[in-house]
């Protein structure tokens, strides 16, 4: 995605639909051009078109969710991208900012990622790398799988690495997440012993859920941005948590 496609995105997340004409206006280039941008965009599910307009994509949880703050996220996932080594198979799990991963991992053919995720497999269908999707009940909302099949998927594949998200963090109960079923699969994850990485923005951290996770094994790394307090930073150092702090405006590690 270059700057212009950037700007497109921006603009249209923010303000729910825009006209073609108005696009060639705020972007200084001809119609025919962000037309031409809107069909890449649009095949990549980060908008949706229609006759001389473009709009949000606002038809499924996560990527409504992966719309919001989409410049942040994208910059956390590239960040991410660069965690990974030529032939690995890495375990993403759900989320927006772990979708954008996925995206941006999708062409390197050296890579085999596992998922849960249907939303981020269905963004992969165009990938150059492999892609394995785990089974299990399938959650509508999320459009991912969990449960006691899920569990079993993960305790029979191997994987390098994981990226997981989480829903919040506090000093006094560490990492939690909203739905028990997620949270049982990540835990099953993290029961590997593998390298594992929490990729979350820093809105998250301070916010309590009824869910624990990482019960039996610490994440070894966090990524997340520089909004991050600091004191919560400082905790998490203190446990042996590597903190990558990431500026939307630049992808350097802190």
């Amino acid at each position: 995605m270059n700057s212009r496609q950037l700007q497109i995105v921006q603009l249209v997340n923010d303000r729910g639909t825009v006209s073609v004409s108005e696009l060639a206006q705020l972007t200084q280039v001809s119609e025919v051009t962000v037309r031409q941008d809107l069909t890449t965009l649009e095949r990549n599910s980060y908008i949706k078109r229609a006759h001389g307009f473009a709009h949000s994509v606002g038809l499924d949880d996560v990527g409504t969710r992966m719309q919001t703050h989409f410049t942040l996220k994208k910059a956390l996932a590239g960040y991410a991208a660069s965690l990974v080594s030529e032939g690995e198979t890495v375990f993403i799990e759900g989320g927006s900012t772990n979708a954008l991963l996925a995206r941006a991992l999708a062409d390197n053919e050296t890579l085999t990622i596992v998922t849960v995720s249907h939303f981020i497999a269905g963004l992969l269908k165009e990938a150059r790398c492999e892609v394995i999707i785990l089974g299990g009940l399938y959650q509508k909302g999320s459009e991912s799988v969990v449960g006691p099949l899920t569990r079993a998927c993960v305790q029979q594949i191997h994987f390098q690495k994981a990226f997981i998200g989480v829903d919040g963090w506090h000093a006094d109960t560490g990492f939690t997440g909203k739905n028990m079923l997620r949270c049982d699969t990540i835990n099953a994850v993290m029961d590997k012993g593998i390298e594992t990485i929490a990729l979350t923005d820093s809105s998250k951290f301070g916010r309590i859920h009824p869910y624990p996770l990482a019960l039996n094994h610490q994440f070894q790394h966090v990524v997340t941005d520089t909004g991050i307090e600091a004191e919560h930073r400082n905790c998490l150092e203190e446990q042996a948590v590597k903190v990558h702090l990431v500026n939307d405006a630049s992808l350097k590690r802190a």
